[in-house]
């Protein structure tokens, strides 16, 4: 993750394991950052959790016994992937509890981290925030009864193995926007929100220029709205991440990142990315800023 085309200096003004699952006896509650760090922190305690990985696979057992004690169904959307390693297996993991013939939005988060040689590498921040936020997400959205439905993704292989391009790189969001656009899934979602690297206790997040313009303004005018206008960033940037397949296939879609993370970014794939340096207040924020948006995305014709 993630390559970062430029920064520009802007104001705004725009406005366990398996088995039972410990959170699931309050569906519908409000978003717990201290639930989301427990994901993180099962996360972690796997190591370092690249694509093809026994620890990702662990992991991976791990989300899906979750989504599954929330009622949903977990589609292991497997696929092998052409990389400077040679073929390697990996697995989006798909949770719906309908198929979206109303419509449906997207929630989604890579769970795949980096593979970096000799290194102890084990991404609490990228991607063990989004991830635990994200199932953190599906717990309190399990039980609503909206007008589109919600489906959550947890793509495999979004970090570049060498270095990122069109063809190293997003593995799992290609694969799964090509399949989707053929089988005619795409036309039932009506946006796609990408969690990236949320839990940094110092949130920065980025108003990202690839993002569909009506879903990031929204990003801006609500959390403005609810006075969480201190977690964002006033740098606007281009960032590609896990939204391009999907955007480049007719989605609205809207990638909320925080791109600096530590002194100059220094914490980032680094074997500093551990579980000190972020926070469930953050991972909160972000939850309630997500929870908000939905209403607004939910009237949009």
């Amino acid at each position: 993750m993630r390559w970062f085309i430029g920064c520009t200096c802007v104001l705004f003004f725009v406005f366990c394991c398996c088995g039972r699952n410990p959170f699931a006896e309050s569906p519908g509650s409000s978003v717990s950052g201290e639930n989301a760090m427990e994901y993180v922190s099962k996360q972690v305690s796997f190591g370092p959790r690249p694509p093809g990985s026994e620890a990702l696979g662990k992991c991976r057992e791990f989300i899906t016994a979750e989504l599954e004690s929330f009622g949903y169904g977990v589609e292991d959307d497997a696929f092998t992937a052409q990389t400077p390693y040679g073929p390697i297996r990996m697995h989006n993991l798909i949770a719906r509890n309908r198929e979206g013939d109303r419509g449906a939005i997207v929630l989604a988060s890579h769970y795949d981290t980096k593979l970096l040689e000799g290194m102890h590498f084990v991404g609490a921040n990228d991607a063990g925030s989004s991830t635990g936020l994200l199932l953190e997400l599906a717990r309190v959205l399990a039980a609503r009864e909206d007008p589109l439905d919600y489906w959550f993704l947890f793509t495999d292989g979004e970090e570049a193995f060498v270095e990122w391009s069109t063809f190293d790189g997003t593995y799992g969001s290609r694969h799964l926007a090509k399949r989707w656009k053929n089988e005619g899934v795409a036309r039932k979602i009506r946006a796609f929100i990408l969690l990236d690297m949320i839990g940094d206790r110092n949130l920065d997040i980025y108003y990202e220029t690839n993002s569909t313009p009506w879903l990031m303004d929204l990003l801006w005018k609500t959390a403005h709205g609810m006075g969480l206008e201190s977690i964002l960033s006033s740098y606007k940037s281009t960032i590609q991440d896990d939204h391009i397949p999907f955007l480049d296939i007719g989605i609205a879609c809207v990638d909320i990142i925080d791109l600096n993370y530590g002194p100059g970014n220094s914490y980032w794939h680094t074997e500093e990315d551990t579980l000190d340096k972020i926070s469930p207040q953050s991972m909160e924020k972000v939850g309630r800023l997500v929870l908000e948006m939905l209403p607004e995305i939910q009237k949009r014709k």
